[in-house]
């Protein structure tokens, strides 16, 4: 397997303004800050983003950057607040409710007084998908959640559907194509949102057990073509990074990030630009993201902070 020298996230990010200008008067779009001013108001000196996932590897990793920057207050959504793990961020001063994404009342509740959300649905195996609620259950049931209780902005970890990307070469990838449904189901609700496109988790190294130093060095076993190269995400870093970029952002238009994507891998590009011409190609590290705060991290800078650590020199 070829690991590529960089890691990141595709940020794909659409501030729906078509309900406000609908509804509003022409004259009242003279001074565009002072609509998001009203629309999008920051009613309180740390307002509060509810994390889905939260005791999960995407979650806590958001939940440790909000900690850490203090601009915005953490609040972790999840079915067991008795948990270890969800003790542990109690112990932390993290605000932890409970609620369950195949119940959208539960949510409603649980998500009144946040400003925004961080997404994170559950993949479900096959098997189990015909006899119960399914991904594409859970995200839907977020969004309307989320828009019920008036949440402004809403981030959620996404991925490109596999049926578009391979020109209808492979369509039994029902984890792909459910969050692929879910964003476009977010997309069109009227909040303002955000999305995340992740590689595989460069954390799974060690939670997986697929990475393992030998007497002459090291043996990485992973499903896959090892012929190809390989598309990571260094999610501690890069999506902490993502999601803080983008709660500062999204009601400032002077950042000009609405509606803009950000294919951050120069090997996604590669990898996928005889598909429909879905990517275009960006400069590693994107201009645009680095002044926004999100500096993605590199391979060498992740051997550095957390392989060699683990693994010794």
């Amino acid at each position: 397997m070829q690991l590529e020298r960089v890691s990141g996230v595709m940020l794909r990010i659409e501030l729906t303004m078509r309900a406000l200008i609908k509804a509003s008067p022409p004259e009242q779009f003279k001074s565009i800050p002072t609509i998001f001013e009203h629309y999008f108001p920051r009613t309180c000196p740390h307002p509060e983003l509810s994390v889905f996932g939260a005791t999960g590897l995407q979650g806590s990793a958001v939940v440790d950057a909000l900690l850490k920057d203090g601009t915005f207050t953490p609040r972790a959504i999840t079915r067991n607040p008795d948990s270890e793990t969800s003790l542990k961020l109690k112990e932390r001063g993290v605000q932890v409710v409970k609620a369950d994404s195949g119940d959208k009342a539960s949510l409603v509740s649980a998500l009144q007084g946040s400003e925004a959300v961080f997404g994170v649905t559950v993949p479900i195996l096959p098997a189990i998908r015909a006899s119960g609620p399914n991904e594409l259950t859970q995200g839907k049931n977020m969004v309307d959640a989320s828009k019920e209780a008036g949440v402004k902005f809403f981030i959620f970890s996404s991925l490109p559907s596999l049926i578009k990307l391979s020109g209808g070469k492979y369509t039994n990838v029902s984890s792909y194509e459910d969050k692929d449904a879910i964003e476009e189901y977010l997309r069109a609700s009227g909040i303002a949102n955000a999305s995340l496109l992740l590689g595989t988790f460069l954390e799974n190294f060690w939670t997986h057990g697929n990475l393992k130093k030998t007497s002459t060095g090291f043996h990485i076993s992973a499903p896959g073509n090892y012929s190809l190269s390989s598309l990571f995400t260094w999610v501690q870093h890069d999506v902490s990074e993502s999601v803080l970029a983008l709660l500062k952002s999204y009601t400032d238009r002077t950042k000009n990030i609405s509606g803009k994507s950000y294919p951050v891998l120069t090997a996604l590009y590669a990898a996928h630009s005889e598909y429909n011409g879905i990517f275009t190609a960006e400069q590693v590290r994107n201009p645009h993201l680095v002044t926004l705060g999100a500096k993605f991290g590199s391979m060498e800078e992740f051997m550095e902070v957390e392989i060699k650590k683990r693994f010794g020199q």
